[in-house]
Parts: structure tokens; sequence; C-alpha cells
């Protein structure tokens, strides 16, 4: 099936009151785990690709694995730069076959972000690429596993200057700021539900949750239902990895590299799967 753009299936799952899963890869089998989960339920996924993760990648031969395994598929597979954090970096993501970018300015004055928007919304546009940026800004640091971090109010999106954004940007789909973190959450997490209805009543783009650590399937739902039409996931599945090679250690036999790689991939697997049921994602089968 063709590559896919945030463009052609975030519209379809708002429609459908669901979400789509970003499930960030940082490896083969990251990737392979988020892919065969993704067709085997048959429903559209976003495999993201952090900036973050760029230093453990050959990032070039990485991007033209995705192309050719989402090509061999029959879903569509959006293939997304996640968290680029200048116009240098996305216009070589572009250049290199993504289809879809996330520009993140949001630590910037809003006069800075929305013109860095624009600029990368003209040049991912030209290409026939989707675009997301950020208002408001989610903390912790993207790939932190390390560190809990707790979310700070001041930082959360203001519903009237998202429309302004979206408006002024015409940005693909919107992340939004509205008590989530990137990474492990220190205490626990307390979504404003509210404030994410006011987001939703000011705009009509598709709305992204990034930093699901710590929510439960209830809370994953009710921001769905409040207009989250994308997630982003990765620090859970990461953890799960580790956590399945663990067990595959501590068993005290002889284990060889190729096992603990498939044990991680296993798990994970299964990891994206759940979450692709929690997210209502079947909604979009066969599409």
């Amino acid at each position: 099936m063709a590559i896919a753009t945030l463009r052609d299936i975030l519209p379809q799952a708002q429609a459908q009151g669901c979400a789509v899963g970003s499930f960030n890869a940082a490896d083969y089998s990251m990737a392979e785990a988020i892919l065969e989960a993704s067709a085997e339920m048959q429903v559209p996924v976003i495999v993201s690709v952090a900036e973050a993760h760029f230093r453990y990648l050959d990032v070039p031969g990485f991007v033209r694995y995705l192309r050719e395994r989402a090509a061999e598929l029959p879903i569509p597979v959006v293939i997304h730069l996640d968290h680029g954090t200048s116009l240098t970096v996305i216009r070589s993501g572009l250049e290199l076959g993504f289809s879809s970018v996330m520009i993140d300015g949001s630590a910037l004055p809003y006069a800075e972000n929305a013109a860095l928007t624009k600029e990368v919304v003209k040049a991912a546009h030209t290409l026939g690429a989707s675009v997301e940026a950020e208002l408001g800004h989610v903390g912790g640091g993207e790939g932190n596993l390390t560190e809990g971090t707790e979310a700070d109010p001041a930082n959360f999106t203001d519903p009237k200057q998202a429309a302004q954004f979206v408006e002024e940007t015409r940005v693909d789909a919107l992340a939004v700021s509205i008590g989530t973190v990137h990474g492990p959450y220190r205490g626990e997490p307390r979504l404003e539900l509210e404030l994410l209805a006011e987001i939703r009543s000011q705009t009509a783009v598709p709305l992204v949750l990034h930093g699901g650590s710590g929510l439960k399937e209830h809370d994953f739902r009710q921001a769905i239902a409040r207009g989250i039409t994308k997630v982003n996931f990765f620090t859970e599945n990461s953890l799960a990895g580790v956590e399945a090679v663990r067990e595959l250690l501590s068993r005290g036999r002889p284990v060889g590299y190729p096992d603990l790689i498939a044990s991680a991939k296993a798990r994970m697997k299964t990891v994206v799967a759940r979450q692709i049921a929690v997210f209502g994602t079947e909604n979009l089968r066969g599409l």
C-alpha cells in the first residue's frame, strides 16, 4: 500500500471517534514489532523516529527500510519524523523520505514557534508531506527514561492561542499540553480534560497527545473522546522490551543475543497490539 501522511488517516480517526498510535522506533526490532502488530490487526499506524534517537541509527538506511516495509504491507503507514528541532533537520528528513514531520518549537516564544512552523509547513507541503507542531509545552526530555517529570500548568496549551496558531500556520495536526510528560511521570498523572475539550471547541485540526506514560486505559479513552486523534507512545514500550530481556536473563541459563532481541520484540508487539485496542484504531480497519 502507498505510504501515507497524517492528512490521509487522522480525519478518518476524527470521524470515527478513535485515535491512531504513533509508536516510536529506535531500532529495527521495535519497528518490526510495530508494523507486524498493526498489519495483523489491519489498522493504519504511524511509525515515528525521534530526532533524539538519530544517534542510535543509520538514519538514511533506516528510513529506506521503513519505506520498503511500508510498501509491502496492506495497511497505511505514516513514516513520521518526531520532535524535529530545526528547519535544517526537517528539510533533511524530507529529503530522506519521511512522509510526515513534527517541528517542535514549543519551547520558543509564540511568535517564533509560529514563524518556524510556517516555514516547515511550506517546505513539507511542497513535497506532499504532513506537518505536526506543538503549542504549549509537554515537559520531560524526549527519550528520557531515567528521571521522572511533573507537568507544569504554566506550560499548558491556551485554547484561543491554539486557534490562532492553527489559522496562522496551516499545520495538519497540533500537539497539546494538558498534563502529560515525556518519559516517566513523577506522581500521578492528571489530565486537564476540560481544557482539552475547550481546545477542541476552538479548532477542528486533529489534536495529538504526547507523553502517555503513567496513563491508564480510561485516561486515553477520555482524551480520545474529547478530541485526541493521534497518541504518541514510546516509554512504556521501551521499558516492556527491557523487562522481557531481564526476565529471560533471570532464568540463569545461557542465552544468545538473538533470543534477547526476539524476546524484547515479542513483548513490544504485545504492548502495541494492546494500545491499538485501547485507542480504538480497529474502527479504521480496512482503511
